[in-house]
């Protein structure tokens, strides 16, 4: 009898380039084929990645409102696209503020919290944290000319994917400095450096073939996803290590969950967009 493919049968290194290869697919295709196709992928990005933040908040015994949190942050992610996209007015960034404070009007009719406040401070830092930054992707990705360009999400992504695979490579190779043992005991400067010359090996490549912004500035993109990048790893490992857990999540076979992937991109997309929008 013919076994069924699961990709639990595949050692963790297996299942980490499965994963890896079929989400690079996903992301790249949808954000190359049109802006709508990269709204989709990245929406559903953000909607995973805030409800396992959530998930993880109420592990350490907090009421975040989950589901309107959620729907929250991707109303934000859907304004900030659409007037990007010109299909809005930016009057229309109004309505976030009288919507966001109805978590208010909720918590009061939730008569089970005994600390409500803590459930809404949780719940506007899953907007803070996870909807914000990748609602500001959206203006990245309009930085030029104000129209859509893949160029620059792809090339954020492809130096961001060479800092972690260079990172994990050569920190499981020759790690034996401690980057951060008390937040992370598995991080290594070693890993550090090799994700580093991973994430500037990219942005080298990208000068020669995406033109949408100067040369200089890939490098500088480059050197944003190395520390914020790392330190934005680092700020989830702390949030993990507060709960006393190993992964958010097991929605990615080999990677855990999506804050797990995605960690890095969550603050280094801030300083991205800063830059892009002032330079």
């Amino acid at each position: 009898m013919r076994s069924r493919f699961s990709i639990n049968n595949y050692s963790n290194l297996g299942q980490r380039a499965i994963t890896a290869l079929f989400g690079a697919l996903i992301i790249v295709g949808g954000c190359i084929y049109s802006d709508y196709t990269y709204f989709l992928v990245f929406a559903g990005i953000l909607g995973f990645s805030q409800m396992e933040f959530y998930k993880l908040s109420g592990l350490d015994g907090m009421l975040p409102l989950k589901s309107f949190g959620t729907f929250l942050g991707l109303m934000i992610f859907c304004l900030t696209f659409l007037v990007e996209k010109e299909h809005l007015s930016m009057k229309y960034f109004y309505l976030i503020f009288p919507i966001v404070s109805l978590t208010f009007f909720i918590k009061l009719y939730r008569k089970t919290d005994k600390k409500p406040f803590t459930g809404v401070a949780y719940t506007f830092l899953g907007l803070f944290y996870v909807a914000v930054p990748f609602s500001l992707l959206n203006l990245a990705v309009f930085s030029v000319d104000a129209t859509y360009n893949y160029q620059i999400i792809i090339g954020c992504l492809l130096i961001l994917w060479a800092s972690d695979t260079g990172a994990y490579f050569a920190g499981t190779k020759f790690g034996k400095t401690k980057l951060f043992e008390r937040v992370s005991p598995k991080k290594s400067w070693e890993g550090f450096l090799g994700g580093a010359f991973s994430a500037i090996g990219v942005a080298f490549v990208l000068t020669r073939y995406f033109h949408v912004i100067e040369d200089w500035k890939w490098l500088v993109i480059a050197g944003i996803i190395i520390i914020a990048g790392t330190y934005g790893d680092l700020i989830e490992s702390l949030f993990k290590r507060s709960i006393e857990i190993k992964d958010s999540g097991k929605g990615l076979p080999g990677h855990g969950g999506f804050m797990d992937r995605f960690d890095g991109l969550l603050l280094s997309a801030p300083f991205i967009t800063a830059f892009l929008k002032i330079f």
